[in-house]
């Protein structure tokens, strides 16, 4: 945030716009990209994304302008895209292959938290760089990790077991069958609504934190720290959902104590804005909010046939992805604005589903 307001000086709606833009090329470079893990193979695949990453962070690092983000955006979202499915294919192949796609849980969640943890260190150093050489050197800085990860990636070994479904046919079938499935299935259907209306509104902890620690003069230093701290609060939720659920007396119990305290935290924010209150926002907003559709990623897949669980799962996915790219203008108008009434929406979306969710213990067990 600070390398776009203080270095490229666009605002809050420019930076919405971008991400925006940023989605939206995610969702239409699926299937092209998905040719390439189809005639390349998913190794190739993941090396083009690291290699397509670090030009986008030399991109975005070069040059203050909206134009160049744009292009820069573009050729992340490339990046994305071109991972998207391939590395979680890989590494469940190179299990299945070995005997061993019964540890699939347990080595995809250890994954999840390296995933985490390499935020939670990288963080810190990225504002120490912005502090010692400027706000753009931590983008230019990432050049370095993302092209080694072009080269780890060549090292792989491409497993001989392997889902035989090309992933642009994938890609149709998440659009067909998926979304059908999706729609017919009420319960589901509910659950889905749910948390992809709560991920949204949390989605803007990440977006409007800095900003507002920025008004509120917070040295640049401290924001890497900051980071590394939210997605502490991330770790420390996901590590509990169980002892959280117990105390909460239920599945239920908790997924709405994830949306009120969610949206109430938007709400103090909006009111008082510190670094007290701003502290409850990531530690409610983003600890409960933004881990709370990982839990119910769990309770969803109860309810998913094994052999449309992908598909379904990419559904909702995608469900979440429309919702930012309308949503991220209207977030980012509305800021420019005023902090307090962009707080209170982003908090008012939580809050309807805390007051008129119909879900039921029923469809939680």
């Amino acid at each position: 945030m600070p390398m776009y307001t203080n270095w490229a000086h666009i605002s809050q709606f420019q930076i919405q716009i971008l991400q925006s833009w940023f989605m939206l090329w995610i969702f239409l470079l699926e299937i092209p990209t998905g040719a390439v893990a189809d005639f390349l193979g998913r190794k190739y695949s993941l090396a083009m994304a690291g290699l397509v990453t670090a030009i986008a962070t030399l991109v975005y690092g070069s040059v203050p302008l909206f134009g160049v983000f744009l292009i820069a955006e573009f050729l992340y979202a490339m990046g994305a895209a071109l991972s998207s499915g391939a590395d979680d294919a890989l590494l469940y192949d190179a299990l299945k292959e070995e005997g061993r796609e019964s540890e699939s849980k347990k080595i995809f969640g250890r994954a999840n938290t390296i995933h985490l943890a390499g935020i939670f260190l990288a963080a810190p150093i990225g504002s120490l760089m912005a502090q010692k050489f400027g706000v753009n050197s931590p983008m230019l800085f990432s050049a370095i990790p993302t092209f080694l990860c072009f080269l780890v990636a060549l090292s792989i070994r491409e497993p001989k077991v392997h889902d035989k479904t090309p992933e642009r046919k994938r890609y149709l079938l998440i659009a067909k069958n998926g979304i059908s499935f999706f729609v017919h299935h009420r319960v589901l259907r509910l659950l889905a609504l749910d948390g992809v209306l709560v991920a949204a509104g949390a989605y803007f902890v990440i977006w409007f934190y800095q900003p507002i620690l920025m008004k509120l003069g917070l040295p640049i230093f401290w924001f890497g720290f900051i980071q590394a701290a939210l997605v502490g609060a991330e770790m420390l939720i996901s590590a509990n959902f169980t002892r959280l659920e117990k105390w909460a007396g239920g599945a239920k119990g908790f997924l709405k104590f994830g949306a009120l305290v969610t949206g109430l935290s938007f709400f103090i924010v909006a009111i008082w804005p510190s670094f007290w209150t701003v502290g409850i926002l990531l530690l409610f907003a983003g600890g409960f909010g933004l881990t709370r559709l990982d839990l119910m990623s769990a309770y969803m897949n109860k309810l998913i046939p094994s052999e449309q669980r992908a598909t379904v799962l990419s559904s909702i996915s995608m469900l979440r992805r429309i919702a930012l790219v309308i949503l991220n203008p209207i977030m980012g108008f509305i800021f420019d604005k005023s902090l307090m009434w962009a707080m209170i929406l982003a908090g008012t979306i939580p809050l309807l589903v805390f007051f008129f969710s119909p879900i039921e213990n029923e469809g939680l067990e």
